[in-house]
């Protein structure tokens, strides 16, 4: 049976977001994965309610989440990275589901975000081999 896996993609910073959730996707076929359930929200600071509740989902084996922090003229960016890094963490604690991390930044260029989409095949590979190493 193949991992089921399910996939949260920001839509913010769409330029670079829509290339990660599409390799996403070809990460997901190469390993023999199925992307059960995708769910779109508005930015990185949405996803860890989205991971959330498919975490929930008996279907979903793991959670890859994909999303893009860029810096600007103040701290944001920091706070925004670092604050969805700790919630992904706590949900996959709390639902002993894995949910992989696959938000580049904060503190990179618009250019450099878009030199990282591999991170989308990263977070998907990251939940297929974490769902086939836990007993």
């Amino acid at each position: 049976m193949p991992v089921r896996l399910g996939l949260v993609a920001a839509e913010y910073n769409s330029s670079v977001t829509e290339p990660m959730q599409e390799r996403a996707r070809e990460a997901a076929a190469e390993r023999g994965a199925e992307v059960a359930a995708e769910v779109t929200v508005p930015g990185s600071y949405d996803a860890p309610l989205a991971a959330d509740r498919l975490a929930r989902r008996e279907q979903i084996d793991a959670v890859a989440v994909v999303g893009a922090v860029v810096t600007g003229d103040t701290d944001h960016d920091q706070v925004i990275g670092h604050a969805v890094a700790g919630r992904l963490t706590d949900v996959s604690l709390n639902r002993d589901t894995p949910v992989t991390f696959g938000v580049s930044g904060p503190g990179m260029s618009s250019a450099e975000a878009h030199e990282r989409v591999d991170k989308g095949a990263e977070a998907v590979n990251a939940a297929v081999e974490m769902t086939e190493s836990l007993p």
